[in-house]
């Protein structure tokens, strides 16, 4: 297979699920030969990021990665996309291990953020203790421009609940506990656009998107831009991926 790219997934294994099902709608078909070439790393037992992040005692998940990241490299694909928001934490170590593209989405994702939502005065930022923890998005955000809240221990917890014993326990995705926390952080917390830094948020926007306040969900548009970039690239186009965000 040429002209091909890599997901490295698996973290979880839901969200991954979720990545992959956007990508095939979304995807403009006529016939099953205009669906993308991808190989899928659904690498589900990569420890733990938020734990990790947290106690940097506990096992790191940057081992796993760079060895799927080297793996795949042998395969020549023309780009990589991890489908975890937490785990680009090492993104510069991960992007070092290999010449092929890694996309990294926290900045990809504020980058189309800005570009959509330029009078935002406040945004909010919902995702994991271990993303809150690593700064991720809310450098991308500060350095785009905008002021931030990440609400309070309340919100953290509902989230947290959300991800952890809704979505990675139960395997489902409460919709109430959903629209409560863009409420709270809309109305409370006076957020113009709520970045979800999660990809378990990511599929609680997927089940349960019926609601009015303004998202940016990461996977989502890492999902687009896949297809974006897959088209081009099936068309005999060159990418810069200097110049993506």
């Amino acid at each position: 297979m040429k002209k091909f790219f890599t997901v490295l997934g698996g973290m979880g294994s839901l969200a991954t699920e979720s990545y992959v099902h956007l990508l095939n709608e979304r995807t403009p078909t006529e016939k099953d030969q205009d669906y993308l070439d991808y190989i899928l790393v659904n690498h589900s037992t990569v420890p733990d990021r938020t734990a990790h992040i947290l106690d940097n005692s506990k096992p790191s998940f940057l081992p796993p990665l760079i060895e799927d990241i080297k793996q795949q490299s042998t395969l020549h694909p023309e780009f990589m996309v991890l489908i975890c928001n937490t785990a680009h934490y090492y993104y510069k170590e991960m992007q070092a291990a290999t010449d092929i593209p890694l996309i990294h989405m926290p900045h990809m994702a504020i980058s189309v953020m800005k570009k959509k939502y330029p009078t935002a005065k406040r945004i909010g930022l919902i995702a994991t203790k271990g993303t809150i923890a690593d700064h991720i998005y809310e450098n991308e955000i500060k350095d785009a421009g905008f002021e931030y809240s990440l609400g309070n221990q309340e919100v953290q917890d509902q989230v947290e609940s959300l991800i952890y014993d809704d979505i990675k326990i139960k395997g489902k995705v409460d919709a109430e506990k959903y629209h409560h926390i863009l409420q709270t952080m809309h109305d409370k917390f006076n957020c113009d656009v709520i970045v979800l830094g999660c990809t378990e948020l990511s599929l609680a926007q997927e089940k349960a998107g019926d609601h009015p306040y303004n998202v940016i969900d990461g996977q989502g548009i890492i999902v687009d831009k896949s297809i974006e970039f897959s088209e081009k690239i099936r068309r005999g186009e060159k990418i810069d991926f200097t110049k993506i965000y």
